[in-house]
């Protein structure tokens, strides 16, 4: 396992961020932290990173249990915050060459490990550009390069790609994906939960501190996907196929919209496969059929209660 948290509580003053938080992460997950402002994600990323401590529970990497003075348990991890601080007058070369001194990369070692950080972030050719005078979506890279000059075990991300255009935003989760493909676990935090569901294994939604939902999103989906009501287009014999849906014992809540059918139904897929048979055996011609489908935004606003967001994302 590469990342075990167990019960882990933070507070500040009254106020407690993490409350029993649980959450482990298997080695080579590219994993999505989830949840709404004030949930508790950055206060458990900066534990992780060793910039604060908690109160109580456990934090083990690679097995090791967390020692803000260990310093082998500090280098399993790369950190890159949601703001990139940059230095005036310094070169990407001199940067990256600074931050390896930092953990004993020197000399030879540490060029030849800057070529190749930079030409895994797709910023060969910068190594002489100023820092500063770097884009956005550069700097990102940049830090990433940053985070991994001493070959951490875990990358952890802040919400890494906030500001930047759609292009440079997609390039960018290109770039995590073929990192996590080289070996490297990732833990990733973002509010923009279309880039999750592009590029994640699996995800975790917090809120009030704690763990409400963990798995793969797949199995999320289709999980609550199960919950959602069917629809179905219906173009022949349609109030025969309402007048049977309204008396299975299935079905609730049937709604009409010319053609075009929604009913609550709480039985699983072989259920829908029988009901279908019964709607075409009974005349009616349907022209699809099937659970309305949501993406991970739906599943965000369901998870954590927002009931008047529910509604618009549903509509």
């Amino acid at each position: 396992m590469m990342l075990e948290i167990h019960d882990l509580v933070k507070c500040y003053g009254k106020l407690k961020a993490l409350n029993g938080l649980d959450l482990e992460i298997e080695e080579g997950e590219l994993f999505g932290f989830v949840g709404p402002n004030g949930a508790g994600k950055t206060t458990t990323i900066k534990i992780l990173s060793g910039l604060l401590r908690a109160d109580s529970g456990c934090v083990k990497i690679d097995g090791e249990e967390r020692c803000c003075a260990d310093s082998d348990w500090r280098e399993k991890i790369g950190y890159v915050p949601d703001f990139f601080g940059v230095y005036d007058n310094v070169r990407v070369y001199e940067y990256l060459e600074f931050y390896a001194a930092a953990y004993g990369i020197t000399g030879l070692v540490a060029r030849r490990r800057h070529k190749e950080l930079l030409e895994m972030v797709g910023l060969t050719g910068k190594e002489e550009a100023y820092v500063d005078s770097l884009s956005r979506g550069m700097k990102q890279r940049l830090g990433v390069a940053r985070a991994l000059v001493h070959n951490p075990r875990l990358l952890i991300l802040d919400e890494p790609a906030s500001g930047l255009d759609p292009r440079t935003r997609q390039e960018f989760i290109e770039m995590l994906k073929e990192i996590n493909k080289c070996g490297k676990t990732i833990m990733i935090s973002s509010h923009i939960l279309s880039e999750l569901s592009e590029m994640c294994t699996d995800i975790g939604i917090i809120e009030e501190g704690k763990m409400v939902l963990r798995g793969s999103l797949v199995d999320i989906l289709a999980m609550v996907n199960a919950s959602n009501p069917l629809e179905m287009q219906v173009y022949q014999k349609l109030p025969e196929a309402v007048a049977l849906l309204r008396k299975h014992p299935l079905i609730h809540n049937v709604a009409i919209d010319g053609n075009r059918v929604v009913a609550g139904f709480s039985g699983g897929q072989m259920e829908e496969a029988y009901l279908l048979q019964q709607l075409i055996e009974a005349g009616a011609l349907i022209g699809s059929f099937g659970r309305r489908q949501g993406g991970l935004e739906s599943v965000f606003l369901e998870i954590t209660g927002k009931k008047e967001e529910r509604v618009v994302a549903q509509g």
